[in-house]
């Protein structure tokens, strides 16, 4: 199954799993955005107060608690754009679009400076 038809199979799962519980009702943007917030937090939670080569070396446990937190932040991006009718890979793409001009590879490659930092 090719990567664009198993992401429209998780939004329809998300979706259904959602109807099911008739929890829509509940998902409204500012909702959802602070839903968004804390699972972000909750993601950024399992890396507190490691170094970076414990954050790159972590073990399947806590890996496997690294996706579910992943996983809860795209839930609840895919109710986000459900609510407000985007569609998240076109936004994705029109952002890395605005980034490619942002950022031109000549100028931006090997730094972090932010873009009206580049000369």
């Amino acid at each position: 199954m090719k990567k664009h038809d198993r992401f429209a199979t998780i939004v329809d799962k998300v979706i259904q799993f959602r109807e099911a519980r008739d929890w829509k009702k509940f998902h409204d943007p500012k909702n959802l955005s602070e839903a968004i917030c804390v699972e972000s937090a909750e993601l950024l939670e399992r890396f507190l107060w490691k170094t970076r080569e414990e954050a790159e070396g972590l073990s399947e446990a806590e890996l496997s608690g690294v996706a579910e937190e992943i996983a809860d932040v795209m839930i609840f991006l895919i109710c986000m754009c459900d609510a407000l009718g985007i569609d998240l890979l076109d936004a994705g793409e029109a952002k890395l679009q605005l980034n490619e001009a942002k950022y031109p590879e000549d100028r931006a490659r090997g730094t972090a400076k932010k873009y009206t930092e580049l000369e």
